[in-house]
């Protein structure tokens, strides 16, 4: 099967990564440059590809710098720090970005069908996240619906699959699950700010600091001395 995975360079993403190297015949990526103050995850999902192999022709990225708005990971408010655990996820945070799975989804929708792709990869969680409403299966379930009534390869042929592997999984079995597929968690970034150090504050940064340890295993990135 010829499949096409959605890599921003996270650890959730370079995971699916790694599953469909191990399942799928030929292997594609997008990753998206939207204008996100963490921009150094198209370095990472550029170095996380290249460390599988995958042709610099079958990593494709798309700038859509200026599309999204009202979000703390594309403007100037400040990103929350340091919520609690029972916080995380109880909420749309404002670090949710207006329709980004939605709009990504189509775009690789767009480019997958004349590729004769067969399926997309998503990263998309819905157990360990922060909460955002296109992560959750009901709006992956009617994005796939709609992807087969609005394309002719869904109307004329067996369409395009989407493939949320991680939707059911909690963090710790996310990275237990990287750690046998040999994912260079080393390369992939996760910190809402963007930061090398990472901040270690941040929800993205607390969720995946939080599967390492429930893992029993050592995050090999580094945090910020007071994280």
């Amino acid at each position: 099967m010829k499949v096409m995975v959605l890599l921003s360079g996270g650890m959730d993403s370079a995971t699916c990564l790694g599953l469909a190297l191990r399942e799928e015949d030929e292997v594609w990526t997008v990753s998206f440059d939207y204008g996100q103050r963490h921009a150094i995850e198209l370095a990472a999902a550029h170095a996380v590809a290249a460390h599988w192999g995958i042709a610099p022709e079958r990593r494709l990225v798309v700038p859509l710098d200026h599309v999204f708005s009202g979000s703390a990971l594309t403007g100037h408010a400040d990103v929350p720090l340091a919520r609690s655990q029972g916080e995380i996820g109880q909420d749309v945070p404002i670090t949710y970005v207006p329709a980004r799975n939605l709009v990504f989804l189509s775009i690789a929708t767009a480019l997958a069908e004349p590729l004769d792709v067969q399926a997309l990869f998503i990263g998309a969680n819905a157990l360990d996240y922060s909460g955002y409403p296109d992560c959750r299966p009901a709006f992956l379930d009617a994005f796939a619906r709609t992807a087969q009534l609005g394309t002719r390869s869904g109307i004329e042929g067996s369409g395009l699959v989407v493939r949320a592997p991680l939707l059911q999984m909690r963090k710790r079995e996310i990275v237990l699950l990287g750690h046998e597929l040999g994912v260079p968690f080393a390369l992939t970034h996760s910190c809402y700010l963007g930061l090398r150090p990472a901040c270690g504050q941040c929800d993205a940064c607390q969720l995946r600091r939080k599967g390492f340890a429930e893992a029993g295993l050592t995050d090999p990135l580094p945090y910020a001395s007071n994280a």
